[in-house]
């Protein structure tokens, strides 16, 4: 009598690049753009709240927080992230997550301050890097502190990644169980010292990423549209904009509002055949359900 044989097993169908709908990050004020460049950037926490709050009824589902002083300059002071925070999720659901980049003249203890203020998620640099005619520097052993020390208070992670070597050195982390799998990434183009905001750049910076990893483009400068454009017809699970990434909403014009680019990235993610992620969807996606 013949053994009967198993049917083969089909391969693993790829997920469509579309099949998920897109997380979109709002950055609403950053430390290296001031009102000199744009007079709508939020400077003070009532500001920078309001403004957040205005970008979620807009669609974002993230929002990426850096916080200065009343008069605009970079600060990394506990209370001001507390005070933020708070706001934040008084008059919304955004998923609040705190900058530990900070700004360049700042120590590694300035730039962790946010972190008291128990947000969802921190960002971590996992490189250093020129950063125009000054220098961005993240020492491995401080990274993993604040690895270490975000993991400890149950706060998610996501890397910020500048060039191609850092997307390889989060990577490893990755491998050697430093961060927790699936790993969160930014990865960031523009950046004058990182890597530039073209088509080969891009793939480049994904070359290295497990399959499973939720990914977000960000990019400063002109190219902003069209890296959020590149990086949406390749399925990435995530997209940021805000007034710390792009002063202007097209050429020539200035950015009225942190909401109206969020507006802008969501109607390009409907007009390349994207669907937008809800708050819940948000929260799911980025493994914080």
């Amino acid at each position: 009598m013949a053994t009967p044989t198993e049917a083969p097993t089909r391969p693993r169908r790829r997920r469509a690049w579309n099949s998920d709908p897109v997380v979109v990050t709002v950055a609403v004020t950053g430390a290296d753009v001031f009102r000199e460049n744009n007079p709508n950037i939020p400077y003070t926490t009532t500001e920078i709240g309001e403004s957040s709050i205005e970008a979620a009824r807009a669609g974002a589902s993230v929002v990426h927080i850096h916080v200065r002083e009343d008069d605009g300059t970079p600060s990394g002071r506990p209370e001001l992230f507390k005070d933020v925070i708070s706001r934040v999720r008084a008059g919304s659901e955004l998923i609040t997550m705190v900058s530990t980049g900070g700004a360049n003249d700042m120590t590694i203890e300035e730039r962790t301050t946010g972190l008291e203020a128990q947000p969802d998620l921190s960002g971590v640099e996992s490189g250093s890097m020129n950063f125009g005619d000054e220098t961005f520097i993240t020492p491995p052993p401080a990274a993993r502190g604040i690895i270490e020390r975000a993991t400890g208070m149950g706060i998610g992670l996501e890397v910020e990644a500048f060039d191609v070597g850092h997307v390889v050195s989060a990577v490893r982390w990755l491998e050697d169980g430093v961060i927790p799998d699936p790993m969160r990434i930014n990865l960031v183009f523009g950046v004058p010292g990182g890597i530039d905001a073209s088509p080969e750049a891009l793939v480049a910076m994904l070359r290295p990423l497990p399959p499973e990893t939720f990914w977000t483009v960000t990019c400063v400068g002109r190219h902003h549209p069209r890296m959020l454009g590149l990086a949406l017809l390749y399925g990435a699970p995530g997209i940021r904009t805000g007034l710390e990434d792009a002063v202007y909403i097209s050429r020539g014009v200035l950015a009225p509002s942190n909401a109206a680019l969020v507006t802008a990235a969501i109607e390009l993610a409907h007009a390349v055949g994207r669907e937008v992620a809800t708050q819940e969807q948000a929260r799911s996606l980025i493994g914080l359900a």
